[in-house]
């Protein structure tokens, strides 16, 4: 698929469509989660495509990463308000896929998203 490098939607797809990415920020919009916890709640994903996954929106500065000086080291994840002004495309999504799908969120934390601020 050719893409334009000067269409802003082939921009955000380019960033948002790889397998798992749109499920991940989803995921992070309830705050800070931990490596283990994006992994239960990701069923079927591979730690490896989790870490490149994390890694890749970390360059993007759609995530931030937090490591503690503890031991043993905990590091957190939480998105940025950059990837905080994605959640409303997650809104329309879940909108879309309830009245034309016939879908439902399997998990009630998947219903509702925190509030998000207007994005200029």
């Amino acid at each position: 698929m050719p893409v334009d490098p000067t269409c802003p939607v082939c921009q955000t797809a380019e960033i948002i469509c790889g397998k798992w990415t749109l499920l991940l920020i989803r995921d992070l919009a309830e705050g800070h989660s931990r490596f283990c916890e994006l992994e239960r709640s990701l069923q079927g994903i591979s730690p490896r495509t989790l870490s490149l996954r994390l890694r890749a929106l970390e360059e993007e500065a759609i995530v931030e990463r937090h490591t503690f000086a503890e031991v043993p080291p905990r590091v957190e994840y939480a998105l940025t308000e950059k990837g905080r002004a994605l959640l409303p495309l997650i809104d329309h999504m879940r909108s879309y896929g309830e009245r034309w799908l016939g879908g439902t969120c399997a998990n009630a934390a998947d219903e509702q998203l925190p509030p998000v601020a207007a994005v200029a």
